[in-house]
């Protein structure tokens, strides 16, 4: 089950108040690129596209919170809403090699469900794929080539164990619609070749 466009933009309203910051101009993004990219793909549907795109972080309502804590929140703001198709990819969105994303076993109580519901999946599914490689595409300011993405990722987190096996991973995916949509997936973004060029400091969360 899903909101519609109206519910999920007006929840991705509220989360932006209780914690403003450049993640919602980047959701709204996803959304966009993925609604873009569904048109293309006769399987997919834009719409439902669009909305897992507007909801994928919305875990970060909670506050500035690391990658499982906002995944984990998301998966539990969803349910509790009954939108367990939202709910789904709050989980996958950051996990791109899914049930093998846990080769080790988790302290935190949240990445320890995660492990468990990735378990569960199994493969990723097309939206799980599309918004992993969204997610990727999009900024706060537009859209970008992924390799401009993954060095905006890397100077704001540092490199961590599996980034580049996980980058190969999206161009993987990136290359797959890319055959199903008969064209690049650049070639569906609107401005990308402005944005790409652009080069913002990366953000900061505010000082606690």
């Amino acid at each position: 089950m899903l909101p519609n466009v109206y519910e999920a933009q007006e929840a991705l309203k509220i989360a932006g108040e209780m914690n403003p910051g450049p993640w919602i101009q980047h959701s709204e993004n996803v959304g966009i690129a993925a609604r873009n990219i569904a048109r293309m793909v006769p399987e997919l549907d834009e719409e439902k596209a669009n909305i897992v795109g507007l909801l994928h972080d919305i875990g970060r309502r909670v506050g500035i919170v690391n990658i499982p804590r906002h995944v984990y929140e998301g998966y539990r703001y969803c349910m509790e809403k009954g939108w367990d198709e939202a709910a789904r990819i709050c989980m996958t969105h950051s996990y791109v090699f899914m049930k093998d994303e846990f080769y080790y076993d988790p302290v935190t109580e949240e990445e320890k469900e995660i492990k468990k519901y990735l378990l569960q999946c199994g493969e990723a599914d097309d939206y799980d794929k599309l918004i992993q490689m969204c997610d990727a595409l999009a900024t706060d300011y537009g859209f970008v080539i992924l390799e401009k993405r993954f060095v905006d990722v890397t100077r704001r987190y540092g490199i961590m164990e599996d980034y580049i096996k996980g980058w190969d991973v999206i161009f993987d995916i990136k290359e797959c619609f890319e055959a199903r949509m008969g064209c690049s997936v650049y070639d569906v973004l609107p401005d990308i070749g402005k944005t790409t060029l652009l080069s913002p400091k990366p953000w900061r969360p505010p000082a606690q």
